[in-house]
């Protein structure tokens, strides 16, 4: 638990503030800690009297999942801007994790430090993928996961019509809302971390998997569609690093596992069924659509007054694009009466697979992806196929089954009480629950610092990540003198992106243009202490009004209506 006098425990409990990709990886408990701040807010809460919820105990869950995907479509961006919550360094960042983590166990895992996963990742340039390419190699961005209330407040930003988030930040939003709007239990809910990706599995049903604002099913993984081939990306060439749940977490590179190991392997297993099909006629055309090459091998005929017409596989596909219908299922001949006949030839194509001939033989024929004699069948029909057919066999079988790179089951599993709010039916139900259990578990006591609700999280952590990782109202303001700044300060709007009692970091002042007096002085305090790091500033105030003096007498006062204990002098030392 928390320990006011461990630095190691003040930098633990600090990140649960900011939450950047770094400190999840490295703290992986924050994972479920944003997760339950999330429960705990209000503004998720609200969403259950919106009338796009309404009735949502009437239908099944799969629907309801739908319904909550379609308002997260609607009303939150995918946001990877780096200029958002600034840049650090990796000197920076690894002389502060120096007592946590192995430089050269954090190479092979992370992927702003060497990591780059498979070919994949190797022949699209990370860095150049990011935008990093423009800065020094030692650069990197603070890719900060927002609460909800940051992820809305996007709204406020310039440029953005609706909320945002970036990958971490809509996960955690997916784990929250599933279980407070769609009535998901926790328990069902597994977050999953990749050096470059985070997303959850939900075990309804085959499974789905939640991919930034969009969700996955089993047979959208498996339909060759672009998107879902977007999706499978990470799990295809990258390892999971943390797999998080409510009873644990297990993490790639320590040796300790904190979740239930029979959980842990229902998941496993879960996920793999998930990831793998047997090869049907429709599997066989959705990995054509995936991989448009070996289109070329194919053609297709159908009937016109009586007459076989023949006509190139690759141009069948290329109408899918602007309809309804596809060439994998049973829509394929409504699909081929929208092309004009004058596409169509009177003779069967050279050297080309007829498909329909291929439908026939698996009509006839189950093809099981991990038997060898079905697999011989099938190359026999297609050893018309202009590619080698090894290779084409071995791509389908890639297609069917991503075999995912989870953590190894040879950890030491250390038991802990699981968090259990399945069963609660109301938010202050929830919270009580939470404030009774920190004692007996990190996760739940980290959850109150992440939900920012300084009249029960200690204000040491929260002070040492609103002065030394906020660095995009530092930037932004270097044009102006400390008078400037102040008056700046004064004119945005004068009300908190959050509720009550809780507290908004520096940045997130700066970036959506309003705060509470407190948080602009907090804002105020940043920017003048990274000008001049060894000036003693103090901040003092009746509870209406927060002053921040400087030495010489100079104070800058804000209007706060957050009615907080200030924090003591001693709060600041760190």
């Amino acid at each position: 638990m928390y320990n006011p006098h461990d630095p190691r425990s003040v930098e633990k409990y600090s990140s649960a503030v900011t939450l950047s990709d770094m400190e999840v990886f490295i703290f992986p408990e924050l994972m479920l800690s944003l997760v339950l701040a999330n429960i705990m807010s209000p503004r998720l809460w609200e969403w259950r009297d919106n009338p796009w919820f309404k009735k949502m105990h009437k239908i099944t869950p799969y629907r309801r999942i739908l319904r909550l995907k379609q308002y997260i479509m609607d009303n939150f961006a995918f946001n990877l801007d780096l200029d958002t919550w600034g840049l650090t360094t990796k000197e920076k960042e690894l002389e502060r994790f120096s007592d946590f983590i192995d430089e050269t166990v954090l190479k092979q895992s992370n992927a702003l430090f060497g990591y780059e996963g498979d070919k994949y990742y190797f022949d699209m340039d990370i860095r150049r993928h990011f935008g990093l390419d423009k800065y020094d190699s030692d650069v990197i961005p603070y890719w900060k996961t927002e609460t909800l209330e940051a992820m809305e407040a996007f709204r406020h930003k310039e440029g953005y019509l609706t909320g945002a988030g970036e990958c971490v930040s809509l996960s955690s939003l997916y784990a929250s809302a599933l279980f407070v709007v769609a009535g998901i239990p926790l328990g069902d809910i597994y977050m999953m971390a990749t050096p470059l990706h985070s997303q959850n599995f939900v075990d309804v049903g085959a499974g789905i998997i939640t991919n930034n604002r969009r969700i996955i099913t089993k047979n959208m993984w498996f339909n060759g569609a672009e998107l879902s081939a977007k999706a499978r990306r990470a799990l295809e060439n990258e390892r999971v690093t943390i797999v998080a749940h409510n009873t644990g977490y297990v993490h790639t590179i320590y040796d300790e596992a904190a979740m239930d190991p029979g959980v842990y392997r229902k998941f496993r297993d879960k996920l793999k069924a998930f990831l793998t099909t047997d090869i049907s006629f429709e599997i066989l055309g959705n990995f054509l659509r995936q991989k448009r090459e070996l289109q070329k091998c194919f053609q297709i005929v159908h009937s016109c007054c009586g007459k076989p017409r023949y006509i190139e596989a690759e141009k069948v596909y290329h109408y899918e694009h602007n309809s309804k219908f596809k060439v994998s299922d049973n829509t394929r001949t409504l699909l081929i009466h929208e092309i004009d006949e004058d596409e169509f030839y009177t003779s069967p194509l050279p050297d080309r697979i007829i498909l329909d001939e291929i439908e026939s033989f698996f009509k006839e024929t189950r093809i099981a992806i991990d038997d060898t004699c079905d697999l011989e069948k099938l190359k026999k029909h297609l050893h018309r196929c202009s590619w080698n057919i090894e290779e084409v066999i071995g791509e389908l079988l890639k297609f069917c089954k991503t075999v995912p790179i989870l953590p190894e089951e040879n950890k030491k599993w250390i038991p802990s009480e699981p968090i259990q709010v399945d069963g609660y039916s109301s938010r202050e139900e929830i919270i009580d629950y939470l404030d009774s259990f920190r004692n007996k578990n990190e996760t739940a006591d980290l959850a109150f610092m992440a939900y920012r609700d300084m009249s029960k999280a200690p204000w040491k952590p929260f002070l040492k990540a609103a002065l030394e990782r906020n660095p995009v109202c530092v930037e932004g303001s270097h044009t102006m003198d400390i008078s400037e700044v102040f008056e700046n300060l004064r004119r945005i709007e004068n009300v908190s992106v959050y509720d009550g009692t809780r507290v908004a970091q520096p940045d997130e002042v700066w970036n959506y243009g309003r705060g509470d007096g407190l948080e602009k002085a907090l804002c105020m305090m940043n920017i003048i202490r990274n000008r001049h790091p060894h000036e003693n500033l103090r901040l003092k105030g009746d509870g209406r009004t927060v002053l921040v003096s400087r030495k010489g007498g100079a104070e800058y006062a804000f209007e706060s209506s957050k009615g907080l204990e200030l924090p003591r002098e001693e709060d600041f030392s760190f």
